[in-house]
């Protein structure tokens, strides 16, 4: 499983960015997708996730702001982020779980259960 983010960068308070995951190693369309973020000094912090059949999950910082999607035709996975806040800023990381967990809204957005992780895409918002 070789999972690569893209697509972070600087963007002023209120700007979009959109990050793709791409999974180069394996069949996509069994798997959960989440993406997570980590700044200095703080545990990493859910933001969203996509099961294999579709059903989205998002924290509560970031919903109605965000959308997470995904096209197995293409392995990948894709979180558009929209009226970006200052506070957003962070290193983001997408990941693949097991497909079980798709349905389990008390599991998804747990790290634990995430067993193949990305290298993370910085993602800088100034105000």
């Amino acid at each position: 499983v070789q999972l690569q983010a893209s697509g972070g960068g600087l963007v002023q308070a209120g700007g979009s960015l959109r990050l793709s995951c791409t999974d180069y190693g394996r069949t996509f369309s069994n798997v959960v997708m989440g993406w997570f973020r980590r700044t200095p000094g703080k545990d990493r912090e859910f933001v969203a996730a996509i099961g294999w059949t579709g059903g989205t999950y998002y924290a509560n910082s970031v919903k109605g702001r965000f959308t997470v999607s995904r096209d197995d035709a293409k392995n990948s996975a894709y979180l558009q982020m929209n009226s970006l806040k200052p506070e957003d800023t962070a290193l983001y990381f997408c990941a693949a779980a097991p497909g079980r967990y798709s349905r389990n809204s008390a599991y998804i957005s747990r790290s634990s259960i995430y067993d193949h992780w990305g290298q993370g895409t910085q993602v800088t918002v100034s105000s």
